[in-house]
């Protein structure tokens, strides 16, 4: 049994406003190191797929400098590894795609590989530490048509997929775009199917006009009973970055070490680009708490409850607290930050004042001076 991996890049961009103007939601950065991307790369690797294909549309160059070659994953092989399908893949599309079906089309002939039995398909939004070998397990024992790997959510959020089963799995209801009830779970944006049927299904949707894979597949194939749905229950830490909003208050759970424990774990690793440099330097007279600090920071202002990437520099008498700042920012003199993100190689001049609310962090574009 032989299993491969595709990768939504580009799916959400829209939901994450001026942070995926000039990137992909695959690489977004995330938890003071990694890009979103590194998670369902890991997860995959980590479950022995090895040969995944990352369907992209727009603004992916930072994606592949990020992912370069791929050894960081254990995926620079001769045979298998990483493959970028770019929107026109396939000759016979004619424009770029508009939703999960179009795109997957365009990869049909990657996916169409008679080597592989089964396919998992995967978002870039969502962030966990899961083991698909017990989900594809369970996927064949129900004998299911597909599986979708599913979740509790407490939160009172839409989410693109509510399912609820019977006791053995099955799936006995569906909805797309809703709220789930304390029975119910909320879909992970991860599924598992037949690569027979999963290209059996592409080529009819194309050929029908059909674009949405939630809405015109699964909800579509359920309602007539064509398919058997399975949900594989997956209990573990998830972070969904859907929006602005969980993506500030996400990077801010990673500060609760339970959080860190449930996704970090020691037998099932989140590999990333590994980068050589020097520690971060603390200068006196700095005050740092609770924070997530990266290495080659040089710290000499406060900082509290923050993540901190690569490269930044907090100046004397700087006061940052509940905030992102992105590789290379730099925080001058007396400025106070408060809920704000930073994108890439922002500046913050001397006695600048920054306030935002986790609903409504204050977003610094990549490389602007404020």
């Amino acid at each position: 049994m032989k299993v491969m991996g595709i990768i939504f890049s580009n799916i959400y961009d829209s939901k994450l406003g001026e942070l995926t103007n000039h990137r992909t939601v695959a690489s977004l950065p995330f938890g003071g190191r990694y890009r979103q991307v590194d998670f369902a790369l890991s997860n995959m690797s980590n479950s022995n797929i090895h040969n995944i294909g990352i369907i992209t549309k727009h603004n992916y160059r930072s994606l592949m400098d990020h992912l370069g070659t791929c050894s960081a994953w254990d995926l620079n092989r001769k045979n298998e590894g990483v493959v970028f399908l770019p929107p026109f893949a396939d000759g016979n599309m004619a424009s770029v795609y508009k939703g999960k079906l179009e795109a997957l089309y365009s990869a049909v002939h990657f996916i169409d590989n008679p080597l592989y039995d089964y396919v998992v398909i995967c978002d870039s939004t969502v962030l966990c530490n899961v083991d698909y070998r017990a989900a594809i397990k369970q996927h064949i024992k129900l004998g299911s048509d597909v599986t979708v790997v599913s979740t509790a959510s407490s939160a009172n959020k839409k989410r693109p997929l509510i399912l609820r089963t019977d006791e053995s799995g099955v799936v006995t209801d569906m909805k797309i775009n809703s709220e789930p009830d304390a029975d119910e779970l909320a879909g992970m944006g991860m599924f598992i199917v037949s690569r027979e049927l999963i290209v059996k299904v592409i080529r009819d949707a194309y050929a029908r006009g059909y674009t949405h894979f939630e809405r015109d597949f699964l909800q579509r194939t359920f309602n007539s009973g064509e398919l058997k749905f399975g949900v594989y229950r997956f209990d573990g830490v998830v972070l969904y970055n859907g929006d602005i909003e969980s993506y500030f208050a996400n990077n801010m759970a990673l500060l609760n070490k339970d959080v860190r424990d449930g996704i970090f774990l020691p037998d099932s690793p989140i590999y990333t680009k590994v980068r050589d440099e020097a520690p971060t330097y603390y200068g006196k007279g700095n005050k740092v708490s609770n924070c997530i600090v990266a290495d080659g920071c040089m710290m000499y202002g406060e900082v509290v409850d923050s993540v901190l990437f690569r490269g930044v520099t907090i100046e004397e008498g700087a006061t940052v607290k509940n905030c992102i700042a992105m590789q290379g920012s730099k925080i001058g003199k007396g400025a106070s930050l408060e809920c704000v993100i930073l994108d890439k190689n922002v500046t913050v001049t001397e006695g600048a004042s920054l306030k935002g609310t986790p609903e409504h962090p204050v977003i610094i574009k990549k490389g602007e001076t404020v």
